[in-house]
């Protein structure tokens, strides 16, 4: 399942332009308006207040801010988005890194990142397994926010007693609306869980210290920031992620339907279940 997207700081300047329509307004203007705003980055501010998600038990933030500030040496962080949460961390022990596999957020993250002393780098693949571009040994801390990882390679490029951070969506997550909209799934949703992700990076070497997970909800509350998020999670439908008029005629029963329920006041709830982990790469 690809991963799901973080909460990021709001920086909704270049949105003050597009008005949000009334969630009562007509069906056309709602599509209009998710068409017309850009998805730069992970950025979730054009939706802040209307896609609104369970507050976690954790502040994963805070977790990765002390590990870079612990002295223990180079940071990387797994799928950056456009570096909008790795940015607040600075400032970053000299050699820290940042992988990007979406190539329209690679530009955003090199804008905000390098200034701060973070090479940023596409991620390669191979026969579906994410290779780092990166030395043996060659970082203390790796975090991960919602990036799918592979565990072998984290821990060939952490160093002994190098530290894991990551958060994940389990992957019911999105599983409702989908639905809703008669959408394939795209991933299986019993595919990714705390137990299997526990699992995985003990057999490759890692010592769990921590592992906590959370049965969180999202709320929307209009049909345009469904259609924009749907947009900024491209793999969720993928079928609508350019709101092209053939893709929304395709599904315009549905969306129509969902338009009415939250026209009508009421909120679309999903699933947004989250599990944290921390591990570490034995001496």
């Amino acid at each position: 399942m690809p991963a799901a997207v973080p909460d990021t700081p709001a920086t909704s300047d270049r949105t003050a332009a597009v008005p949000v329509p009334a969630r009562d307004a007509p069906f056309e203007e709602h599509v209009a308006w998710a068409r017309s705003v850009p998805v730069v980055g992970l950025d979730l501010a054009p939706v802040e207040g209307r896609v609104v998600e369970d507050p976690l038990p954790w502040d994963y933030a805070a977790l990765a801010r002390e590990l870079v500030a612990s002295g223990r040496g180079p940071v990387l962080d797994l799928g950056t988005g456009g570096g909008e949460l790795l940015s607040t961390l600075a400032p970053f022990p000299a050699g820290s890194a940042a992988t990007e596999g979406r190539p329209s957020n690679l530009p955003v993250a090199r804008r905000r990142l390098e200034p701060l002393g973070v090479d940023v780098r596409p991620v390669e693949s191979d026969d579906d397994e994410q290779l780092l571009p990166f030395f043996d040994g060659q970082f203390a801390v790796v975090l991960d926010r919602h990036e799918e990882f592979d565990p072998d390679e984290v821990l060939r490029v952490l160093e002994p007693g190098g530290v894991f951070l990551t958060e994940q969506a389990d992957s019911r997550d999105g599983v409702r609306l989908s639905t809703a909209l008669g959408a394939p799934l795209p991933w299986d949703p019993d595919s990714v869980t705390l137990g299997a992700a526990v699992e995985v990076l003990r057999d490759a070497g890692f010592v769990v210290d921590v592992a906590r997970e959370h049965e969180g909800l999202r709320r929307f509350r209009d049909l345009s920031s469904a259609l924009w998020y749907l947009r900024l999670v491209a793999w969720q439908v993928p079928d609508l992620a350019s709101l092209s008029p053939e893709a929304v005629a395709r599904y315009e029963a549905p969306l129509r339907a969902l338009h009415l329920h939250l026209a009508a006041g009421h909120e679309f709830v999903d699933e947004a279940p989250r599990f944290l982990v921390v591990a570490r790469k034995p001496f």
